[in-house]
């Protein structure tokens, strides 16, 4: 009996070692195998290092201002008997916003019209009588007076009724109505604002350290989160000549065109300063960068060094400079010509065999105008 369970085991152990054996093989044939195994190469798009010259250019952000902006308002008190215009439309100058009662003052003005053919008359005989030496000359005078009393009063008359039409001092764009028909006006009693908006003005800011490079002239460029896209040109019109001693900057004006009307007064935007003088960078693509915490780095395309065919990729850290639509510059750790992966670097590794397939590489533009799809 003891006899059979030593052999049982014995048994036991033999077959635990033969698979023990068996499974060391299956094990050390499959390091082998992964030892042996190589990746197929990643495809990459491909972009060069290129040497390009940019435009310099001082950054800042301004306010939008009319040129000519006021709060149209009532000089006289009266009654508004008639509203001329609509609120949010175009009106030139000269157009009439607004009447107020002149019903009293038209009364009034026939009187005083006929005053004035009196004391004319008056004066035309004071004039004879004076060169025949019938009267005096202080009843000339006092003819005179009279003539030119009247004349006032009639013109003060008419100088009423006309300051009771309100109009538009200029041509712009009107806001929303204040007034209502029948209304009793107060003077100063506001009726409705009234902007130009063609051209306009960019009101914004820069350190004294960049005055000496600031002058009249210079060409601005404008974009606004409101307008998506599109960039309006401009050119410097003012430069104030006091620093602000509490912020040691410098106000500037800049005027642009606003043919669409889309700029509006009060709104902010990024102002752009075109500087004379040109920078020589090195230009990649936006894309090409893979962005960390520890450095940014970029993957170069080199050729294989073990000796077989295809490329692979060495991981090279860089120092970034300024930013120009899909390109951005490199300051420092890239040469002119070297060839760099342009997309989809989160997915690479140092060492990493690739091939290179540009078929399907974005077109990358300084000034990239996205379709509206």
């Amino acid at each position: 009996m003891k006899k059979r369970v030593i052999l049982a085991l014995v048994g036991v152990v033999i077959l635990i070692a033969v698979l023990g054996a068996l499974k060391a093989l299956q094990i050390g044939a499959m390091i082998d195998q992964g030892k042996k195994f190589v990746p197929p190469p990643e495809t990459v798009t491909s972009a060069v290092v290129k040497a390009d010259s940019w435009e310099s250019s001082l950054t800042a952000v301004g306010t939008l201002t009319a040129v000519q902006g006021v709060i149209v308002s009532a000089e006289l008190a009266g009654k508004v008997v008639k509203i001329a215009f609509e609120p949010g439309t175009a009106v030139k100058k000269g157009d009439i916003l607004l009447s107020q009662d002149t019903s009293s003052e038209e009364a009034q003005l026939p009187g005083a019209i006929a005053q004035v053919n009196l004391t004319r008359a008056n004066l035309d005989r004071a004039n004879q009588l004076l060169a025949k030496g019938i009267i005096a000359q202080a009843d000339r005078d006092n003819a005179v007076a009279n003539a030119e009393q009247a004349r006032a009063q009639a013109d003060n008359i008419r100088a009423t009724i006309a300051k009771k039409k309100i109009s538009a001092p200029f041509s712009g764009h009107l806001g929303i109505r204040q007034v209502n028909l029948g209304q009793m006006l107060r003077e100063g009693d506001p009726i409705v604002t009234l902007q130009s908006l063609d051209p306009i003005y960019v009101d914004f800011t820069l350190p004294q350290q960049q005055f000496p490079q600031v002058r009249s002239g210079l060409p601005v460029r404008v974009t606004s989160d409101a307008l998506p896209g599109v960039t309006i040109d401009g050119r410097i019109t003012t430069i104030n000549p006091q620093v602000d001693a509490e912020t040691r900057s410098i106000k500037v004006q800049a005027t642009v065109a606003n043919r669409t009307g889309k700029l509006r007064p009060g709104m902010y935007v990024n102002v752009a300063v075109g500087l004379p003088a040109s920078q020589k960078v090195l230009a990649i693509p936006a894309t090409a960068v893979l962005y960390a915490p520890y450095g940014d780095s970029v993957f170069v395309i080199g050729e294989n060094r073990e000796g077989k065919s295809g490329k692979t990729l060495r991981q090279q850290f860089i120092r970034l400079g300024e930013t120009r639509g899909d390109f951005v510059a490199v300051a420092s750790g890239l040469k002119e010509g070297e060839t760099i992966v342009s997309t989809g670097v989160f997915k690479l590794r140092n060492g990493q065999a690739v091939v290179v397939d540009n078929k399907l590489a974005p077109d990358f533009q300084k000034a990239p105008r996205p379709e509206n799809n």
